[in-house]
């Protein structure tokens, strides 16, 4: 749900996408899901939020995606600590500077109402736990946005 949002806001993949937006994707720290689509759940959220074409195959993170990604967005605290870890890792197995890789952060530290503010996890209860997520996506995915531009403006000297 997050990447389909998040490509909903910043228009990716269209002529009027943001500059700032290169490369977009989502995946789980778990393999269970692997190659299986969004829940049917999460899709009809999307459709009745506007977003109606979204195609997404769930796939595990793996350790090439800190080079790939500036930010690697966690969904909540144990994701998180599993993360900064298997960059850790990374860094002292394989001699790559810190600057060389993606930061890993909890996604609620973008415009979430507290700093540590995680993502409800919707999967094991009902329709309106979706829709709750789905609030939270628009909400951090915005905020993430601004960071990103006014860290560009830092860039750009404006």
């Amino acid at each position: 749900m997050a990447e389909a949002v998040f490509r909903h806001l910043t228009k990716y993949d269209t002529k009027s996408s943001s500059p700032l937006i290169h490369e977009v994707d989502s995946a789980g720290t778990g393999a269970y899901h692997a190659g299986d689509e969004p829940d049917t759940r999460t899709m009809s959220t999307l459709e009745a939020n506007g977003i109606t074409h979204y195609s997404h195959a769930a796939r595990k993170f793996v350790s090439d995606d800190f080079q790939t990604f500036d930010y690697i967005l966690a969904m909540d605290d144990d994701n998180k600590v599993y993360l900064d870890r298997m960059r850790a890792r990374l860094l002292k197995r394989n001699g790559i500077e810190d600057s060389k890789l993606g930061k890993v952060y909890l996604f609620g530290e973008f415009g979430g109402k507290s700093k540590e503010e995680e993502v409800i996890d919707p999967y094991y209860g009902a329709q309106d736990g979706f829709e709750i997520a789905y609030e939270q996506m628009v909400r951090f995915s915005r905020g993430l946005l601004k960071r990103i531009e006014e860290g560009q403006q830092r860039l750009d000297g404006a």
